[in-house]
């Protein structure tokens, strides 16, 4: 996930930010008026001086405006951001994503083979990253290739629902290692924002919008019609 300033995180810190310049420029204008109340009649604020102090003003005035700009900007494209993933409900995603919920004793997958493989190994990881079950790819030819696994760890224990498992695959033929990744395929049916970041719900697993590389019209609709 790309490491950057979330817009919640930004709009607290604009927040803040407005909040010690309004108290500054408040500060500011009670010691200018008082200056010019109790200033000599005889030796008055110099001119230059005074036009400085005004200038002062305007500035930290401006930079309130800008800090309210920022944040309704912020506002408007995490709105923006929401608006846009929702356009892909209905549709048919693919997305590099390798995570899955155990639900109803199964989680489900594709793996992709850049070429046919003479020997292929799925592994299923847990949360903590500890591989619970280990075996033989199905199909080792070029393409994309669905997986199912039935919720049990290699020694056979069944495992219970709700866990979040993610597929790992490695391939090789005769040359070596062949290119190989974990996709998630399915009709989006929802979409969340967490920390400003738009993520589509597909099946039983939530996958970040910036992780789809091919957006169908879905398939069950195209054939209604």
């Amino acid at each position: 996930m790309v490491d950057a300033i979330t817009t919640n995180t930004a709009n607290t810190k604009v927040a803040a930010g407005t909040g010690m310049l309004a108290s500054n420029f408040e500060t500011f204008l009670t010691l200018l008026t008082a200056q010019l109340r109790n200033q000599d009649p005889l030796s008055p604020v110099d001119s230059n001086q005074f036009t400085a102090q005004l200038t002062q003003m305007a500035g930290v005035e401006q930079q309130l405006l800008t800090n309210d700009l920022l944040t309704s900007l912020l506002s408007a494209q995490q709105g923006g951001g929401l608006a846009g993933a929702s356009n892909y409900i209905g549709k048919d995603v693919t997305a590099v994503w390798a995570a899955d919920k155990l639900t109803d004793g199964k989680a489900s997958w594709e793996y992709e083979l850049g070429g046919n493989a003479t020997a292929a190994t799925l592994q299923v990881l847990d949360s903590s990253g500890k591989v619970v079950w280990t075996g033989a790819a199905p199909d080792l030819k070029e393409g994309q290739h669905a997986f199912t696994w039935d919720g049990k760890t290699t020694a056979g224990g069944q495992l219970e629902d709700g866990g979040v498992y993610t597929l790992k695959v490695t391939a090789t033929n005769g040359s070596g290692a062949v290119a190989s990744q974990v996709l998630t395929t399915g009709q989006v049916t929802g979409v969340e924002m967490y920390d400003g970041v738009p993520y589509l719900t597909v099946g039983n697993t939530l996958l970040p919008l910036s992780t789809v590389i091919s957006l169908e019209q879905h398939k069950a609709a195209t054939a209604e019609t």
